[in-house]
């Protein structure tokens, strides 16, 4: 399936952007980010016959905006990541949605408005405490996925050229292939990997990895891809083309794939999903 995620409607709640991709003829919804709406599960449940939907990270977004980061060590942090996870869950249930996907955790805890910039450096948490942090709560989440039929994904992180510079080094948790390979090895088998083709293109560059490394190394565990592109510096969900350099990485057997293009319209969106099924038609 081809989903095309909401995140690039900041500003706007989940159910009105779906409704306007839907009557542009897209039918496969990813759920990210968007405004709050205290009746959003009530107006999503109604387009709900007509959409499939799934639910990614920062989804339902919460009245009080955080920052979620189920690696830190803050407690009150991580139980509200934790809470906002179960929720999604829940979510999922009612929507029926089988997958949910969150991001790796951080070594830190950035503001809300820190997103997406470059990050002041600070003190970082301890790489290791954060590692078995946050192996412990997704398995804990593991659980409660798998007694609902749901598969956890793991979205690899972004680690762009400017917070690699400001770090002198990478405070946030699985943008490389051997720390991904690490980590799932210990994580419970209904978790597996969201390879975000832009992030790894970023990391990549700031690691100074072969990006194709990711595809070798992790393949076994990897369910799904989000797919933009970009500069190589900074993650700006730009549109993809024909020759992108991820397409002979992709594995056309898998049932998820989402366009997370930020700045198209509906028709521009439709336009990249189709782009992508062609390409899986010419790889299967």
């Amino acid at each position: 399936m081809i989903y095309v995620s909401t995140g690039g409607f900041r500003g706007r709640t989940a159910d009105a952007v779906s409704l306007e991709l839907s009557r542009a003829g897209i039918k496969a919804v990813e759920l990210s980010g968007g405004a709050y709406s205290g009746s959003l599960l009530n107006d999503l449940q109604a387009l709900a016959p007509a959409i499939d939907f799934q639910i990614h990270n920062y989804f339902p977004p919460p009245e009080n905006p955080f920052v979620l980061n189920l690696g830190s060590l803050d407690p009150q942090v991580g139980e509200r990541s934790v809470a906002h996870v179960e929720l999604a869950l829940e979510w999922c249930g009612v929507l029926g949605g089988d997958r949910y996907s969150f991001h790796a955790g951080f070594l830190l805890d950035p503001k809300v408005d820190e997103l997406g910039k470059r990050i002041p450096s600070r003190r970082l948490f301890d790489r290791e405490k954060c590692i078995e942090t946050f192996v412990s709560r997704v398995t804990r989440l593991a659980d409660i996925a798998a007694e609902a039929g749901i598969t956890l994904m793991i979205e690899n992180n972004v680690l762009s050229a400017k917070n690699a510079e400001e770090f002198s080094g990478n405070p946030l948790l699985m943008c490389d292939p051997q720390e991904c390979r690490e980590i799932m090895a210990v994580l419970p088998g209904n978790v597996m990997q969201l390879i975000d083709v832009a992030h790894l293109k970023v990391s990549a560059n700031s690691l100074k990895f072969d990006p194709s490394r990711m595809f070798e190394v992790c393949g076994d565990r990897i369910a799904g891809f989000h797919l933009s592109d970009n500069d190589g510096l900074e993650d700006s969900n730009k549109p993809f083309g024909d020759h992108a350099w991820f397409w002979p990485h992709l594995k056309p057997e898998l049932d998820y794939y989402s366009v997370e293009v930020y700045g198209c319209t509906p028709e521009e969106l439709l336009q990249q999903a189709n782009l992508v099924g062609s390409k899986l038609r010419s790889l299967a």
